[in-house]
């Protein structure tokens, strides 16, 4: 069995400066890319959504398909990607879990490449990295959540810090990238 990085929507628009920033979005960045080489499978997830959604009806407008605030940031080492997922692709879709990707089946493509431990990393926190490593738990594997190289938009840190909780209490692990 192996194991896989999962980038979590790392994009400009939930970096500073994009229209949902996660305010240290860009801080994680450096310790995505210092732990790329250390996995056979890197795996990132990406809003990618349509002009009009349901969505937008809770947020303000970003990710929206081949637009700025949808590119990884240029600091990203994104050529090392083997797979890229789009999620929230439909104008009554969310997206929040990588899981939810419409153009692969996450699960599908883990199991077939015998991975059975995931690394997740990404922005926000409180929403798609929780979803992500939720449905990850549910799919049955096992699931480290890397601290450091996942940050949040913060509205409020308790929301912060209760997701790391709410991930821990569901079975996944929370490290640090220096315990990789």
């Amino acid at each position: 069995m192996s194991n896989a990085l999962l980038i979590v929507d790392v994009q400009n628009d939930f970096c500073p400066g994009g229209a949902l920033p996660a305010p240290a979005g860009d801080k994680i960045i450096p310790v995505i890319n210092k732990i790329l080489d250390s996995f056979p499978y890197i795996i990132a997830s990406r809003d990618w959504h349509p002009e009009q959604t349901i969505h937008f009806q809770k947020w303000p407008v970003h990710c929206v398909q081949n637009s700025k605030g949808a590119e990884f940031p240029q600091e990203l080492n994104s050529e090392k990607f083997n797979v890229i997922l789009n999620k929230g692709t439909a104008s009554k879709d969310d997206g929040y879990s990588a899981f939810e990707a419409t153009n692969k089946n996450l699960a599908e493509y883990l199991k077939s490449n015998k991975i059975d431990k995931l690394y997740v990393t990404g922005l926000v926190a409180e929403y798609c990295v929780k979803n992500t490593v939720l449905d990850a738990l549910k799919y049955g594997f096992k699931t480290m959540v890397i601290k450091d190289a996942v940050e949040g938009i913060r509205e409020k840190d308790e929301d912060f810090e209760n997701a790391f909780k709410e991930m821990e209490k569901a079975g996944a692990k929370v490290i640090m990238s220096n315990e990789i």
